[in-house]
């Protein structure tokens, strides 16, 4: 949730690089506020989709600068969100956010925002970690990471830096999949803490950056919900609202990633302090009965 009124932004002209699950419901969510949205993406049947909400979708690679001097981009805009997803870690994040810092060189952007991820943090052992934790010792592709969230950071009109927890919602729930596999089996370690965010309060962070005063929604913001739990105690629940029997852990972490998850809660008190943001889903119970419920 975000206390900015959305009035504010009708008539303005919002920019999503990476129209994906994140960026494509922030765009539905402006074109509803009334504003003017393009869309940058690879994906012809999602440029499709947008345009279908009333977005000018532009299919082009974002780590390329030939989308610099297309029409619906030459101009700038007042909001610009680059929310791009892995199509190769160091072309989409670096090369991709260097071509977009080098357009905003001669189109003008009023508020520019990146979302990065929790995963740039290394901490373990159940520690509570905030925006003022280490971020060294990470893998290699937590340091492209960090090495796109310097290049936003370091924006001239001063950027701003989400990272996101695990993003559950509709239509992405790999836990609730799992389970209705009947596998009896999760991947990953049960006493270690899940940290989510609701795509829909991510969003909700994004509105509550765009509608900041000038210079206040600058820097990193934790974007997480208030209740990281032992792994168990979700699946655990999800199993009995579902009727199936408790699975057990094992131990590997999930098909993609190359170690288990670290085990952490991440701490959102910077954004609700800075901006006044709070979470719809505030834990993964709430955001779980309207999946279930939908």
């Amino acid at each position: 949730m975000s206390l900015v009124a959305p009035e504010i932004f009708s008539g303005k002209h919002l920019t999503v690089f990476g129209a994906g699950y994140v960026g494509a419901e922030v765009a539905r969510q402006a074109i509803a506020r009334g504003m003017r949205v393009t869309a940058l993406t690879r994906n012809v049947e999602k440029a499709e989709a947008l345009r279908a909400l009333g977005v000018n979708a532009v299919v082009a690679d974002l780590a390329a600068d030939d989308w610099h001097a297309h029409p619906a981009l030459a101009g700038g805009a007042d909001f610009a969100l680059n929310c791009v997803s892995s199509g190769g870690y160091r072309r989409s994040y670096v090369d991709g956010m260097k071509s977009v810092l080098s357009w905003t060189k001669r189109a003008p952007v009023g508020v520019f925002v990146y979302t990065s991820s929790t995963s740039v943090y290394p901490q373990d052992g159940g520690v509570r970690v905030d925006e003022t934790a280490a971020t060294t010792g990470g893998g290699e592709n937590a340091q492209i990471l960090l090495e796109a969230e310097n290049l936003a950071l370091g924006w001239s009109g001063g950027g701003c830096v989400l990272r996101l927890a695990g993003i559950y919602g509709p239509g992405r729930h790999h836990l609730l999949d799992q389970l209705r596999e009947g596998a009896g089996m999760v991947a990953g370690r049960g006493d270690f803490h899940l940290n989510l965010i609701h795509r829909d309060d991510i969003a909700g962070a994004v509105w509550a950056v765009f509608g900041a005063p000038v210079g206040l929604a600058c820097g990193v913001f934790n974007v997480a919900d208030d209740g990281a739990a032992p792994k168990a105690e979700m699946v655990n629940w999800l199993a009995a609202r579902l009727g199936v029997p408790e699975p057990a852990f094992t131990g590997a972490p999930a098909t993609g990633r190359r170690a288990v998850t670290p085990d952490r809660v991440i701490a959102n008190d910077r954004i609700k302090r800075v901006l006044g943001w709070r979470p719809v889903y505030p834990t993964f119970r709430e955001g779980y009965v309207a999946i279930l419920g939908a």
